[in-house]
């Protein structure tokens, strides 16, 4: 079944959930519906029109979220999914500075790579090799790498991702 995004009441978004999970919510009035997915789910008295987003009626206060957690999936969603080094696409995660070099595993150290620049690269600094990186890595910001860094995709979402994020960050979800 396919996942529904979930909005405040004040249209930012919270988090992706099933379809099953957003249906109970817009039958309790707890949600409502902002756009169909085209699934209709029927019941022996009814039918419902599955929903791909919906908002709360009510506004729920989000703590303080910390950074977005570096994921496999979402370092390929920064990166849009093609090697820093030469833009073939992406297979296989690299380290900027080797870890064995004492580079840490963090956003501002990690990049997208295909495997032949990963293994050409191997253990050893980009200076040494002469390469370059199309952008420098840096970690994601904004509310709406918290639902692209889940994978979702649905073409949706973007009106409602827009507001929150930058077009390079949604680029991949159009596609």
């Amino acid at each position: 079944m396919p996942h529904v995004l979930v909005l405040n009441a004040s249209y930012e978004p919270l988090g992706v959930v099933s379809t099953r999970r957003a249906l109970l919510l817009v039958l309790n009035q707890k949600a409502i519906s902002l756009e169909d997915s085209g699934i209709v789910l029927h019941s022996v008295t009814s039918a419902v029109p599955a929903p791909s987003v919906v908002r709360l009626t009510r506004f729920v206060r989000v703590p303080f979220r910390g950074p977005v957690p570096l994921t496999r999936r979402a370092l390929f969603a920064r990166d849009g999914g093609r090697c820093v080094y030469c833009g073939a696409a992406a297979t296989s995660v690299d380290h900027v500075v080797p870890r064995s070099r004492g580079g840490r595993h963090q956003w501002d150290n990690v990049v997208a790579a295909c495997r032949r620049c990963n293994h050409v690269k191997a253990d050893r600094h980009l200076v040494e090799l002469g390469w370059r990186m199309s952008r420098p890595p840096a970690p994601p910001s904004g509310l709406a790498w918290r639902i692209i860094g889940t994978g979702h995709r649905d073409p949706r979402w973007l009106p409602y991702l827009e507001p929150f994020s930058t077009k390079e960050d949604l680029t991949h979800l159009s596609a």
